[in-house]
This record gives C-alpha cells, structure tokens and sequence, in this order.
C-alpha cells in the first residue's frame, strides 16, 4: 500500500502526463480503506482468540505436569501461610494495644475513685471531729449553767453546804 502511493508521487513528479485522474485517485483511497477496514476486523478477533489461548496455556502449563503442580501448591500453601502470620501479627498488635487502653482506662478510673473516697474519708472524718469537739463544748458548757443554776437556786432557798435548811 504505501509501495503504491510512492510510486504515485515519483510519477506525478516525473511527468504530469501520467497522472491518474482525480476520480480514480479517490477510489483507490476508497478501496485502500475499505480493504484495511476489512483486515482490522479479521485481525482484531484473530488476534484476541490468540492472546486468551496462551494466557490459558500459561495458566494451565503449572498444573498439568506433577512437578510443576506441586511447585504451584507450594507457592500457594507459602502465601497462604505468609498472610496467615500477617493477620495473626495484626490481630495480636490489635488485641495487645486495646488491653493496653483497658488497663490504662482502669487504672485511671480506680485512681479517681480512690481519691474521691479519701476527700470523703477526709470530709466525714473532719466534721465527725468539728460535731465532737462542739458537744463536748456544749456539754461542759451546760455543766456550767447547771451548777450556776443549781447555786443560784441553792442560795435563794437558803440551802446550805451541807443540805440543810438554814432559817432566814
């Protein structure tokens, strides 16, 4: 095809009498298309049936000899077993880190608590101290008044020291 169109262009550089006319150019182009419209639409399948029946051959090439078979089930049981190791790895990294975060969470919370019951211990401890230390106050403070009260009325009824009524 492009044999054609060069010796199409030497020719109508060499002589101008020679040249096809425009009609037959144009129909040669026509039928150069065609046929390569043709060719591609025989190609392209031809050439996708080819590509599927060696990808195919090439996956079933390890599986149809024994030794190569157990190449490929040794392959297959070593990346089985890589991935396995990797999950577990990952698993145990996610397990560790959340019993990690428990035990900190826990700590956290028991030290809380702890200081919260000793502000309360603190508290109970300080009033039950502060309502002792007032009634006994109290106490001897009403001891006092009694026996003012008591010499009070003593010596307005002229009772004496020893308990006896004195003449008045």
């Amino acid at each position: 095809m492009a044999a054609n169109a060069t010796a199409t262009k030497q020719t109508t550089r060499t002589s101008t009498a020679s040249t096809p006319p425009k009609d037959e150019r144009s129909i040669d182009a026509a039928v150069a298309y065609v046929r390569q419209t043709a060719e591609r639409a025989v190609d392209v399948p031809v050439g996708a049936a080819l590509t599927v029946a060696e990808n195919v051959g090439e996956t079933v090439r390890p599986w149809a000899e024994p030794t190569a078979r157990e190449k490929e089930l040794k392959q297959f049981r070593t990346q089985v077993t890589r991935e396995l190791n990797r999950l577990e790895r990952r698993g145990g990294q996610a397990r560790r880190k959340a019993t990690t975060r428990a035990r900190g969470t826990r700590n956290r919370v028991e030290r809380e608590l702890k200081q919260r019951r000793n502000r309360v211990e603190r508290a109970v401890k300080q009033n039950r101290t502060r309502a002792e230390r007032e009634l006994k106050a109290r106490r001897t403070q009403v001891s006092k008044t009694v026996k003012d009260v008591q010499s009070a009325v003593s010596e307005r009824v002229g009772v004496g020291a020893t308990g006896e009524k004195t003449a008045a």
